[in-house]
């Protein structure tokens, strides 16, 4: 990703140029999201990187360990039982360790996705009992997700050592 230098000087990453159909653009946007929050998290010190800042015991671990359980069920059909514990990363995991899951996960899911022109075709994950949503629903609720707890990073980031950007 290209790279612009803000006015306090810490570097920022603008959003993408995509292609003008709308799988590139909902593709562009979410992978570049997955690169801004795998990024703010890649190089943060132990023990900072799981240590809770705020109250509701969120950490950087935490959040990158939860959206690979994200990407894991809503492209590759696996099933979570507790979604609170995907908040916690496991004590032996390194934030190497969670960066590398979490980049394996996105890559798988878009093996999956490269196989997916039709954006009203059904998402592939197997839900007994519920019907999967679509591909452009699942794109769209991985923008959300990822961008909404890319925010949450960027804080707690910001919080450890004071990097900023994207």
């Amino acid at each position: 990703m290209p790279s612009t230098t803000r006015r306090n000087g810490h570097s920022d990453t603008p959003p993408p140029r995509t292609g003008s159909s709308e799988i590139e653009v909902l593709r562009g946007f979410l992978d570049y999201l997955r690169t801004s929050i795998a990024t703010k998290i890649e190089g943060t010190p132990e023990p900072q990187a799981r240590t809770a800042a705020v109250p509701s015991g969120t950490n950087l671990l935490g959040l990158l360990n939860h959206l690979t359980h994200v990407e894991r069920t809503t492209f590759l059909g696996e099933y979570v039982t507790d979604w609170q514990a995907t908040f916690h990363a496991a004590p032996t995991d390194s934030v190497a360790d969670v960066v590398v899951r979490y980049r394996d996960a996105v890559e798988r899911a878009n093996d999956i996705l490269d196989g997916c022109a039709d954006l009203s075709a059904p998402a592939p994950r197997a839900r007994p009992g519920r019907p999967a949503p679509s591909i452009r629903w699942a794109l769209t609720h991985l923008i959300e997700e990822t961008g909404r707890h890319a925010g949450h990073a960027d804080i707690l980031r910001e919080l450890i050592d004071g990097t900023t950007g994207r």
